[in-house]
């Protein structure tokens, strides 16, 4: 007999064996096609090979700082889609926290996303919505009256004191 097989290696051949048994890794994607590898060595092709096949998203791949600054360039397009102005101070705190976290877990990192107001957020939004909802015809004042003469032998208030 041979030398004994560690038990989370056994666990693990164990679970692929009753896997490949089940048919699990029947018609997988790319079954049976070669692997691009490239000619030179690079312990990350297959991430270079899903960036250039457009599988990953390359922004994933950002530090939530700069994500954190593209978010915050990009605040006015986020704004314009919610309904509210109470939704934007409620999407400006959770901005803010995320800012915040991102600066705790990074102490000493040089760049930094700004922070943001949440009533600065809902005049923001409130200026938005102004200018992309064109205001409702204010309604003409109803035509005024034309002025009747009063009737005869009664005089006009101001006139009562006088005589003439």
């Amino acid at each position: 007999m041979g030398p004994r097989m560690d038990p989370d290696v056994a666990r693990v051949e164990s679970a692929l064996e009753q896997a490949a048994a089940r048919g699990d890794f029947d018609d997988l994607p790319g079954a049976g096609k070669p692997l691009q590898l490239p000619d030179t060595h690079d312990p990350d092709w297959w991430v270079n090979q899903r960036l250039a096949d457009g599988t990953i998203d390359r922004e994933a791949l950002l530090p939530v700082v700069v994500l954190l600054r593209k978010e915050y360039e990009h605040r006015a397009e986020t704004l314009a889609e919610l309904p509210s102005a109470r939704a934007a101070r409620e999407y400006a705190a959770d901005f803010t926290e995320r800012v915040h976290q991102d600066r705790r877990r990074n102490p000493f990192q040089t760049m930094l996303a700004p922070a943001w107001e949440e009533e600065d957020a809902a005049a923001q939004w409130r200026a938005l919505h102004a200018e992309r909802t064109p205001r409702a015809e204010e309604p003409a004042p109803p035509p005024a009256a034309a002025p009747s003469a009063p009737p005869r032998g009664r005089r006009r208030w101001w006139r009562l004191g006088r005589r003439g």
